[in-house]
């Protein structure tokens, strides 16, 4: 492990240091990417709502009982 270290060390400098690539990406690419950003940021808002709207959900369904 001792050995990794400094092989990751440079790595990270290599990366940090390097120029922009300056690349293109085509239209199916791109709407894939955009899509699957949109995607995960709506899943987890909706997960966000599942853990909050459903407690509360069984705390009005409990109120209505008693």
């Amino acid at each position: 492990m001792r050995h990794a270290l400094p092989s990751m060390l440079t790595f990270a400098l290599v990366l940090s240091v390097s120029g922009p690539a300056w690349a293109y990406v085509g239209p199916g690419a791109g709407l894939t990417a955009i899509g699957a950003a949109v995607a995960f940021v709506f899943a987890l808002i909706l997960a966000a709502l599942g853990f909050i709207w459903y407690p509360i959900k069984r705390l009005i369904r409990r109120g209505k009982r008693h």
